[in-house]
C-alpha cells in the first residue's frame, strides 16, 4: 500500500480534496499538509518520510519543501493546480481525478 501526501500552502482546499478521493481506497492511504504557518495542518519532516510520493499543487510548494525539508530520494509531483478552488469544488475533482487517474 503506498503512502501519499497531498501539500498545498493552506491544507484547506485543495490538498484535504485530494486526501478525501483515497478515503478507503483499497491500495492507497492519503494525508494532507500545507506549507505556510498558517496551515490547518503544517508539513513535517516525519509526514515527508512516511510519504511513499508526494503530490504539490504548484511549482513553488515544490520549492518550499526543497528548502525546509529533507525531500531527497523522494518522489515530489506537481500538479499544477491554482488556488482558484474551494473545499471538494466538483471542477477541483474532476481535474484531481484527470491527474491522479493512475493513483485513483
Amino acid at each position: 500500500m503506498a503512502n501519499l501526501l497531498f501539500i498545498c500552502s493552506k491544507n484547506q482546499w485543495r490538498s484535504p480534496t485530494a486526501e478525501l478521493l483515497f478515503k478507503n481506497h483499497p491500495e492507497h492511504t492519503a494525508h494532507s499538509a500545507g506549507t505556510s504557518a498558517t496551515a490547518r495542518i503544517r508539513v513535517t519532516q516525519k509526514m515527508i518520510d512516511r510519504a511513499d510520493v508526494i503530490f504539490v499543487m504548484e511549482r513553488r510548494h515544490k520549492q518550499l519543501l526543497s528548502q525546509r525539508l529533507d525531500v531527497s530520494g523522494k518522489q515530489v509531483k506537481v500538479l499544477d493546480i491554482e488556488d482558484n478552488y474551494q473545499f471538494n469544488d466538483p471542477e477541483l475533482i474532476e481535474i484531481l481525478r484527470t491527474v491522479l487517474s493512475g493513483y485513483l
